[in-house]
């Protein structure tokens, strides 16, 4: 078993539009891109989120439904509309982020994303629509 070693290269960035205040967007093949471009073959890659009302997941990315379930419960769960504290207006978002998670770290094998066969990689927004960044950095097996 070999040790990792960070890739030099600078923290890559993604830009992703949002469309609607709430949606999942499937952002595997803009990540698959990054590694392809790093080159590296086996490693992890981590993927950040550095927005408060946006968030990162791994889910099935075979079927649209799954998407739509996960965000209308949430959006049951935690309402836009309920009386919240923070005044923007934006509080059901920045919950949501928080129970999500900011980031995920992936094994890189072979060249490409360690997946089950349904997994892909998702900018969940909260807050939109909205241009996103999401930062990924890559460290290599020596």
């Amino acid at each position: 078993m070999g040790s990792l070693q960070y890739n030099s290269q600078m923290i890559q960035k993604i830009t992703v539009s949002t469309k609607k205040r709430q949606q999942m967007v499937d952002i595997t093949a803009a990540i698959q891109k990054v590694i392809g471009q790093s080159g590296v073959d086996d490693g992890i890659i981590h993927v950040y989120c550095p927005h408060t009302t946006a968030a990162v997941t791994v889910n099935e990315n075979c079927d649209d439904s799954v998407q739509r379930d996960i965000t209308e419960t949430l959006a049951r769960l935690i309402p836009h509309d309920a009386e919240y504290s923070h005044s923007e207006g934006n509080s059901d978002a920045h919950i949501k982020a928080a129970l999500m998670g900011s980031s995920r770290s992936l094994f890189i094998e072979g060249g490409k994303l360690g997946f089950g066969s349904w997994q892909g990689i998702f900018l969940c927004e909260f807050d939109g629509p909205r241009t996103r960044e999401i930062w990924v950095k890559i460290y290599a097996e020596r």
